[in-house]
């Protein structure tokens, strides 16, 4: 049985709107949303009606009757610490999102809550597939070394799980028998040890791990602590330049991988210097999950914007390349990721995740 699937993925200046039969999408389209539009608005949930209408006038632009879809797919939020999988939209993760009961106020909070109000209407499923509070630690991954500080799971789960899939597919082994350390390299970098079907520890992108395009990453924390009393912030200030102003655009003036490559090729030393940092830093991070492995590790797959750079993708493979064989899935296909997630439920090969009993 075929299954059409309306896929959403809510991001800060805008919305992708897919249409997906079954693997195959018909369209995938970016709805950009002007930014004093969406300055109106305190929260991201705020922004609900707004892009709901948004997204419903697309569709009757593109001829699309809801009443004719077998599902709508969100991207999931910053929600509890939940199991990976594909999870029906019920009224508790509703409640929790619009009461504010998530890690952070994220635009992606939004995939959950406009899944159901379109779905809804047509009398269909509303899901959301592998939130970034996906959590599989293994419990020595949740200490810090304070009490009062736990080490979160917050990571690229969507991506990198299906990216997992693929990479144990071009090994011609199964998902849940191989062990790999995954690298997400985007704007916020994240390294994973993975351990058949489970990710056992993540380096949380703005918390730790290597510094990024926009992430400051682990900062030495005697220093953060005199930082934060400086008075030089505000702790609205630091956490901005911390999460979105820090790595190579607080060195660099530029969060643009190209644009530093440009500048290394023509002899830009300290260009040369920060990028290269950077690498060094996801390597160590490598790693460090592979001892998490106890160097038992089939792969080490590198994913997202950054690794379409032959020039990073190089000087890692130089690093890291004694670990276990290095493969590249440069991009991500988020879109594509929510569709499988769903279609795996829809076809009976896994059960539906229940968010109430998580």
């Amino acid at each position: 049985m075929s299954h059409r699937l309306l896929i959403i993925n809510p991001g800060g200046t805008s919305t992708k709107v897919a249409i997906f039969q079954d693997e195959s999408p018909e369209f995938v389209e970016v709805i950009r949303h002007p930014e004093n539009q969406l300055r109106s608005f305190q929260r991201a949930i705020d922004q609900e009606a707004f892009r709901r209408d948004v997204i419903l006038n697309f569709l009757e632009k593109k001829g699309v009757e809801l009443g004719r879809l077998s599902a709508v797919v969100g991207r999931g939020g910053a929600l509890k610490p939940l199991k990976s999988g594909t999870y029906q939209v019920v009224p508790q993760m509703l409640d929790d999102i619009r009461q504010g009961y998530v890690f952070a106020d994220h635009p992606s909070n939004l995939g959950a809550v406009l899944a159901h109000d379109l779905a809804s209407q047509a009398g269909i499923p509303a899901y959301i597939v592998d939130p970034v509070s996906v959590d599989e630690f293994i419990p020595e991954a949740r200490i810090s070394g304070l009490p009062e500080l736990e080490r979160e799971s917050l990571f690229h789960a969507l991506n990198l799980k299906m990216i997992c899939r693929q990479a144990a597919a071009s090994l011609g082994r199964e998902y849940q028998e191989i062990n790999m350390v995954t690298a997400h390299l985007g704007s916020g970098i994240t390294v994973s040890a993975y351990r058949r079907g489970r990710m056992i520890d993540v380096s949380h992108a703005n918390n730790g791990g290597p510094f990024a395009p926009t992430r400051a990453g682990g900062l030495p924390a005697t220093g953060l602590v005199k930082l934060c009393y400086s008075g030089k912030f505000t702790e609205a200030e630091l956490l901005d330049r911390m999460t979105k102003r820090g790595g190579l655009l607080a060195y660099l003036g530029t969060e643009n991988g190209d644009e530093v490559e440009r500048r290394i090729q023509e002899g830009d030393q300290l260009a040369k210097l920060i990028y290269d940092a950077m690498i060094y830093q996801i390597a160590k991070e490598i790693g460090a999950m592979a001892a998490a492995l106890k160097g038992d590790v089939d792969a080490v797959v590198l994913t997202g914007g950054l690794a379409h750079s032959t020039y990073l993708v190089n000087s890692l493979r130089e690093r890291v390349s004694f670990l276990a064989p290095v493969l590249v899935f440069p991009g991500e296909d988020e879109m594509k990721a929510l569709a499988q997630g769903a279609l795996r439920v829809l076809t009976g090969q896994e059960q539906v995740m229940d968010y109430e009993k998580v």
